[in-house]
């Protein structure tokens, strides 16, 4: 009995057969899935907005709304779970029976934090893509000016060489 290493190939490779004479004659992909999905038994959506934290049952310790100061309260909740990692070091010292509600105070925050830094990804996506396109355009005109230089030198080299052979 004869064993294949590989499986054989999926029933619909006989669909691509005349692709090298009329690349036509493949099927058409399939349309982009739009509005929810299902994935190994998770539901996903192909709108990429960020759910609020109420959304995700999970009190805010900013302030809500459009005008958020993003860097003051990055800081403010920076500054307050400092304060929590130090009130647990001393739970843990003094009352080890009370840190399952210090650890659940750093949970919150933690989220909060999260939750900014993520609201912040389209900001740090359109300025990473300003930043590759602009040095782009700096390669670009790096190479025309390298381009300009090479020719006006084959130009001054061409001006000789018909000096030289007139010379002769």
């Amino acid at each position: 009995m004869a064993t294949a290493t590989y499986p054989p190939p999926p029933p619909y490779y006989r669909l691509y057969k005349d692709y090298l004479q009329n690349p036509k004659s493949a099927p058409e992909p399939p349309p982009p899935i739009e509005g929810t999905y299902v994935c190994f038994g998770g539901n996903y959506t192909t709108d990429d907005v960020l759910p609020s934290l109420e959304d995700q049952g999970v009190r805010q310790l900013y302030p809500k709304g459009p005008n958020i100061d993003f860097k003051k309260e990055l800081r403010s909740l920076n500054r307050e779970l400092q304060l929590h990692i130090l009130e647990l070091a001393d739970v843990l010292v003094e009352r080890p029976s009370q840190y399952a509600r210090r650890v659940e105070e750093m949970s919150l925050i933690f989220k909060n934090l999260h939750h900014l830094l993520n609201s912040l990804r389209p900001h740090q996506a359109r300025a990473t893509l300003i930043h590759i396109l602009e040095l782009q355009i700096q390669r670009r005109k790096e190479a025309l000016e390298d381009i300009k230089r090479r020719r006006e030198e084959a130009q001054r080299l061409l001006k000789e060489s018909l000096a030289t052979l007139d010379g002769q």
